[in-house]
C-alpha cells in the first residue's frame, strides 16, 4: 500500500517557480501556464484580446488542480474546491495556524458531471471530480496554511488569510475584475494581479461575471462550447483563488439561455461555492458587508430577489455600526457610457421576458439604505462615476459621499469595446460631451481594479493597466459617518429635550 501511494505521488506533480506552474500529469502529459509571456506571444492588437492560452485536459491529471476557496459569510470559516481525474479513500484538507503544524481536518465531498449528449448516449465533455470542503474553527483576521490529501497525491501547503471579525476596525482589500476568459489578455492580467498579490495580502477576489467564456464560439475551438475552457480558467486563476477568496456572480455568459447555451447556470453551481442560493447572496468581511445580484434576474418588489435584497440592506442597515461600507457587485451596469450593451433596464434582445425592477427599483434601495458602491461588468471596458443618483444628480467630489459610486471593471481579458457594433471599426463607442454621471473611463485597455477599506470612514480605490505595476488611477473616498446607532439616537433626543426645556 505505501509503494502504490510513493508511485501515485511521483507520477503527477506541480511544478510552481514564481510565474509559471507546470502540471506533470499522468503519462506523458504536461501542462504549463507561463505568466511571464507577452503580447506579441499572443497577436493581441487592441481591442482584439488574441489568441486564447492552451486548453487543459483534467482527465489526464489526478494531482488537486484548479483549487480556490471562498467566504461563507462566517469569519471562522473558508470554503474549498479542488478537482481531480479520480477519487481515493482519502480526501481532505489538512489546515491549521501553524505551517508546520496542519492539525485540523476537513474531509471533502465529490460529484462529477457530463455535458451535452450525443445520440450514440455518449457525451461531449466529463468533468474531472470536484471536490468541495469547509474550514471550520478559523481565527479571523489570522493567516492560515492548507494542504490538500486527495485521489493519493497532495497540494503544497498553501497560505491564506482569514476575514477579520465582523466589525473589526482592520483594513480589508479586495480586487475586482469582470468578463475575464483564457485568452491572452486574461493570463496577462491575472499575472499583474499575481504580482500584486506578493506586495500585499488580499482578502478576496470578486469576480463580477463571464467567469471563463466557456459557452462562446470565438474561431479557436470548434463548432460548440468545450467545457475544458472551465478547467483551463480555473488552472490559470488558481495562484490567486487558492490563496484569497474567490468571489463571483453569474453572468449572462453563464446564465442567459442565448448566451448560455447548454449550461444556464448550472455548470456555474457545480464549479463555485458561493453562499446562499449562489445567483445573488451576501457575506461580511470585517467592516463591509458585500451583496451580489443577479441581473439576469428579477429585482422588483414582488419578485423573489427584489424581496430578498430589501430584507438584507434593511437588516444591514440596522447595525451600521458594524457594516459601515456596503458594497454591491453585479454583472450588468445601470451607469455606462459605452454604447455597446448601454445602461441596464432589464431587456437585452427585443422581445425577451422583461427584467423587472431595472434599474429604477434596484437604484432607490440602493440610495433609501445607504449603499456605497456597486461594482459590475459586462461592458468590456473601465468606467467610473461620481457618486450618483437618477442619472444627473451627480456630486462631483469623492469627499463625505451621500451617494452610490458605480465602478464597471469589465477589461480583464475579452476584446474590448472600442468600436461601435455594426460600424465596421469606423464609429467609437464613446461619444462627447462625457455624461456627468462619468469620471473617467477607457475603451483602450485592458486591466484590473482594487478596493482597501482603511477604516469606516475611508475606501481607496486603484485600477491598474495590464503590464503596469504603478496605478492608473488611485481614488480616495470618504463619507460622513451616519449617527444612526441607537446610542447616538439616545444622545440626540436627550439634546433636543434638553434644548426645548432651555
Amino acid at each position: 500500500m505505501f509503494f502504490s501511494l510513493l508511485v501515485l505521488l511521483v507520477s503527477s506533480q506541480l511544478v510552481h517557480s514564481e510565474n509559471k506552474y507546470t502540471v506533470t500529469g499522468d503519462g506523458d502529459y504536461s501542462y504549463v501556464i507561463d505568466y511571464d509571456q507577452t503580447e506579441d506571444d499572443f497577436e493581441i492588437n487592441m481591442p482584439s484580446c488574441g489568441k486564447e492560452i492552451e486548453q487543459m485536459d483534467v482527465q489526464e491529471i489526478s494531482k488537486p488542480n484548479q483549487i480556490r476557496i471562498s467566504f461563507t459569510g462566517d469569519p471562522t470559516e473558508m470554503a474549498i474546491t479542488w478537482t481531480t481525474n479520480d477519487v481515493s479513500h482519502l480526501e481532505e484538507v489538512r489546515y491549521g495556524v501553524l505551517e508546520g503544524d496542519l492539525n485540523n481536518t476537513a474531509t471533502s465531498i465529490s460529484h462529477q458531471y457530463n455535458w451535452n449528449e450525443q445520440p450514440d448516449g455518449s457525451y461531449i465533455y466529463t468533468s474531472g471530480f470536484i471536490h468541495e470542503a469547509l474550514m471550520v474553527n478559523l481565527v479571523p483576521g489570522a493567516i492560515h496554511f492548507y494542504q490538500i490529501f486527495s485521489n493519493g497525491q497532495q497540494s503544497d501547503v498553501i497560505r491564506f488569510l482569514a476575514a477579520p471579525e465582523h466589525g473589526s476596525d482592520a483594513p480589508v482589500s479586495f480586487f475586482h475584475i469582470g468578463d475575464h476568459g483564457t485568452f491572452g489578455t486574461s493570463l496577462l492580467v491575472t499575472a499583474d494581479m499575481m504580482k500584486r498579490a506578493r506586495d500585499q495580502d488580499f482578502h478576496g477576489l470578486i469576480h463580477c461575471g463571464d467567469i471563463s467564456y466557456a459557452n462562446k464560439f470565438n474561431g479557436s475551438r470548434g463548432h460548440y462550447a468545450t467545457q475544458q475552457v472551465w478547467d483551463t480558467w480555473g488552472q490559470m486563476v488558481e495562484p490567486l483563488g487558492s490563496k484569497m477568496a474567490y468571489m463571483v456572480t453569474p453572468g449572462n455568459h453563464e446564465l442567459d439561455p442565448y448566451d448560455s447555451t447548454k449550461e444556464n447556470a448550472t455548470i456555474y453551481r457545480k464549479r463555485f461555492i458561493m453562499p446562499g442560493n449562489e445567483r445573488y447572496y451576501n457575506f461580511g468581511v470585517g467592516m463591509v458587508h458585500f451583496i451580489a445580484v443577479s441581473t439576469d434576474e428579477s429585482i422588483d418588489s414582488s419578485s423573489t430577489q427584489g424581496v430578498w435584497f430589501e430584507q438584507t440592506l434593511k437588516e444591514i442597515n440596522e447595525d451600521r455600526e458594524t457594516w459601515p461600507w456596503v458594497v454591491v457587485f453585479q454583472h450588468r451596469p445601470i451607469y455606462n457610457s459605452n454604447k455597446n450593451h448601454g445602461n441596464w433596464t432589464g431587456e437585452y434582445y427585443e422581445g425577451e421576458d422583461l427584467k423587472l425592477g431595472w434599474p429604477d427599483y434596484f437604484e432607490s434601495l440602493l440610495l433609501k439604505y445607504g449603499v456605497d458602491l456597486v461594482l459590475a461588468g459586462h461592458v468590456h471596458h473601465y468606467e467610473r462615476s461620481w457618486p450618483v443618483w437618477e442619472r444627473n444628480n451627480t456630486e462631483h467630489s469623492y469627499t463625505d459621499v451621500t451617494k452610490p459610486v458605480h465602478v464597471t471593471c469589465g477589461h480583464a481579458g475579452k476584446g474590448l469595446y472600442k468600436w461601435e457594433w455594426g460600424t465596421n471599426k469606423t464609429v467609437d463607442t464613446y461619444s462627447e460631451p462625457q455624461p456627468a454621471f462619468s469620471a473617467s473611463r477607457t475603451n483602450t485597455e485592458w486591466g484590473h481594479c482594487e478596493l482597501e477599506f482603511l477604516d469606516k470612514n475611508t475606501v481607496r480605490h486603484k485600477m491598474f493597466v495590464m503590464g503596469s505595476s504603478k496605478p492608473k488611477e488611485d481614488v480616495t473616498i470618504t463619507k460622513k459617518r451616519s449617527s444612526s446607532s441607537p446610542v447616538a439616537a439616545s444622545i440626540s433626543l436627550i439634546l433636543v429635550l434638553v434644548l426645548n426645556v432651555l
